[in-house]
């Protein structure tokens, strides 16, 4: 997915660092903004999967760095639950000026109760998801449980979260203390996903009973059964970004697809603007484009590369037919190829107008075949329609229609 860094200012003036990752064809349906758990970055493993997974069904995505945290400029001590709301704000500011107002927020951990205070002053957002969120910001002073009477009486104090040492001060047990979430979820007029696992051993699934309780309809839960609170598996955070897609589409803007039809076999379309090409193969939808070496943005696979991949499939499913007709214990078939310009052999020294097309095929075949089955196998890859075609006089006749 194509990645761009980003940077904006929130209201004390600091730089906040911030990820857009955008869908394979750099054109979202719409755009989401994520809000990393407390003392987490935007480079979390679960934040980088979970965005991912969204861009795969269109949705760009932008997380940040909160003040204070990761590559973002602030001292991490003087920020609270209120000023992460306001980074969330900036940052919805910010992707509004430079593409457009997010639709979606999602929120992890103590950033699950921040994007539903968000959601209340960003206009434009449509759908709100969270993820692990503590039915309350106060939740997140278990945490610090055995220091925060030093806290009080000191004002601040250095405090080990997760490993690593922080300094937090009185004012941020004040200000997630001063928090109404009962309040502020019953009037969030937005569409509410609330996903939490059984088994999260930081904050407890009640929790999510009780968000869901404070919430209006439109409300849904999704249980990530099996998951940890980090979403540590791989396999957990992209299941999180799935659901929170499919479910998001319904609030988000309907864009219909390009609309291909032909008569023949295969239509490819263009646009106005580089190399991304639609193809309609029978039924089936593809996208191609040039690579970045050569002035595209690599969106799907080059020209030469469908070409490549036509012959491998080809060669892999005649392999296939010859060997299940015979009846033989082939398990699988690896086909790799690899396209060049060379000179002919007999003319080692001639100019680039002698260059020919070869194109290298190697095949790796597994399963309980002795050598003479194998040989013939590779003498049955060469039989395969698309290197016949390859092999044998080809016209191409072009013509304009309206």
């Amino acid at each position: 997915m194509p990645t761009k860094k980003l940077t904006f200012q929130n209201t004390e003036g600091h730089e906040l660092s911030a990820h857009l990752e955008l869908p394979i064809d750099a054109h979202p349906i719409a755009y989401a903004i994520f809000a990393h758990c407390f003392t987490c970055n935007k480079n979390f493993h679960a934040v980088r999967h979970i965005s991912e997974a969204l861009t795969h069904q269109g949705i760009a995505v932008l997380s940040f760095d909160f003040t204070g945290l990761g590559q973002s400029e602030g001292d991490f001590s003087d920020t609270n639950f209120s000023s992460n709301v306001e980074d969330l704000v900036a940052a919805a500011k910010a992707l509004t000026d430079a593409y457009e107002a997010p639709r979606l927020l999602i929120g992890h951990s103590l950033g699950g109760a921040a994007v539903i205070f968000a959601g209340r002053q960003i206009k434009s957002v449509e759908a709100v998801a969270t993820v692990g969120a503590p039915s309350s910001p106060a939740h997140v002073s278990h945490l610090i449980q055995g220091d925060i009477e030093k806290i009080k009486n000191q004002d601040a104090a250095e405090v080990s979260i997760g490993g690593r040492t922080f300094n937090v001060k009185k004012q941020f047990l004040e200000d997630i203390s001063s928090q109404n979430m009962p309040e502020i979820v019953r009037e969030l007029k937005e569409a509410l996903l609330i996903m939490h696992s059984p088994q999260d051993e930081i904050v407890d699934i009640n929790h999510a009973a009780k968000l869901y309780e404070y919430a209006m309809h439109p409300k849904s839960f999704v249980s990530l059964d099996g998951a940890d609170h980090l979403l540590t598996s791989e396999g957990d955070s992209r299941y999180a970004g799935d659901v929170i897609a499919t479910w998001a589409k319904r609030y988000l803007p309907k864009v219909a697809p390009i609309q291909l039809k032909t008569k023949q076999q295969v239509v490819v379309q263009i646009g106005s603007e580089g190399y991304v090409s639609e193809i309609l193969a029978g039924k089936h939808r593809l996208r191609a484009d040039e690579p970045q070496d050569v002035g595209g943005n690599d969106f799907g696979p080059s020209p030469y590369e469908l070409l490549l991949s036509g012959l491998g499939a080809c060669t892999a499913m005649t392999i296939r037919m010859y060997a299940d007709r015979k009846g033989w214990g082939l398990d699988n078939v690896h086909v790799h190829l690899s396209h060049k310009k060379d000179y002919a052999k007999d003319c080692q020294e001639c100019d680039d107008k002698s260059k020919i097309d070869v194109i290298d095929r190697t095949i790796k075949i597994e399963g309980d075949l002795d050598d003479a089955q194998k040989k013939r196998l590779l003498e049955i890859a060469n039989k395969c329609p698309v290197h016949r075609t390859l092999h044998s006089q080809v016209e191409v006749n072009t013509s304009l229609t309206d």
